[in-house]
Formats: structure tokens, sequence, C-alpha cells
């Protein structure tokens, strides 16, 4: 599963807000920190007021900010919020053609999935992962680091089932 850009940068500015506390912060500044587009950014921060994760000011000294505690903030209705679907596979979406969807399994198996994936999202707060002001030091430099778990298939390795051993 991969979420959208629009998550990603959604969580992204809520971080930055977060950090800033009660500071207005602006698409500009926003932009530089994380070397995203302005166009993308407002967007982004457009959905999140809308939504009532941010509150902004207008005008040439305006900018947003946090319109709720971070502790109030559940990272998984921020993800609901910002993909359009979850359709993992084709037989989730409208339109399905997909000949296996009265027999398959599949759907099953990543419906749990699915559902373990937000649930995990559910337990955490955006006062959970807010870093400091500090944290965000080196503005513009791009970090080439992945974080990611490693889940590619290691010969040996089966899970439950019928698996490739």
């Amino acid at each position: 599963m991969r979420l959208t850009t629009l998550s990603d940068y959604a969580l992204r500015v809520l971080i930055y807000a977060a950090a800033e506390n009660d500071r207005l912060i602006t698409i500009d500044e926003t932009s530089k920190v994380y070397d995203i587009s302005k166009a993308h950014l407002m967007k982004v921060v457009n959905m999140l007021t809308r939504a009532g994760y941010l509150k902004s000011v207008r005008g040439r000294s305006g900018g947003f900010m946090l319109a709720i505690a971070p502790k109030k903030i559940n990272l998984g209705n921020v993800v609901r919020e910002t993909e359009p679907d979850f359709a993992l596979v084709e037989c989730f979406a409208t339109g399905n053609q997909c000949v296996l969807t009265k027999k398959c399994e599949l759907a099953n198996v990543l419906n749990e999935a699915l559902l373990s994936f937000v649930g995990t999202l559910d337990k955490y707060t955006l006062a959970d992962i807010t870093l400091k002001r500090k944290d965000f030091g080196r503005l513009g430099v791009p970090v080439d680091e992945t974080r990611g778990p490693d889940l590619r298939w290691k010969r040996g390795r089966g899970g439950k089932g019928k698996g490739r051993n």
C-alpha cells in the first residue's frame, strides 16, 4: 500500500505546523522546508483547512497554523480524509471487471491488511509524531535515506497457508 502524495504532504504540513506551535507559517516557508511545490502545498493546506485541522489567515502577513491541539488530530482520520479511496485492487473499486470476484479470497486478505494498516494509524495522534522546531534544521537539504521496512519476499520464509518455500 502506498499513500497518495496528498496524504504524505498533509501529514508533513501538520508535523511542521505542530512544531511551530501557534506561529503563523506560510506556504512559501513550508515549500522551502520540504522542497515541495507551492501549488501542491496550497491544495494541501486548503484541504486541511476545510477539514478543520488548520486555520488560515489571508493577506500579506497571513499564513496558517493548527486549528486544534496535536493530541486531538488522529492520524487515521487524516489519512481517511486525504485518501481518495482505498481500492488496493480492481474489485475494491466501482466498475470492477475482474472475472474472479465471486470466488476470489484475495479481497478478504487485502481487506484484513488494510484494516490493520488503518487501525495502526488510529492508535496515534499528531502529538505522537511531532518534531521540535530545531529538527527542521538544514532546510532544503534533501536526505537520501529510506526508512521503510524491507518487505521483499525472501526464499524459505513462507507465511500462513500455502506459501512459496
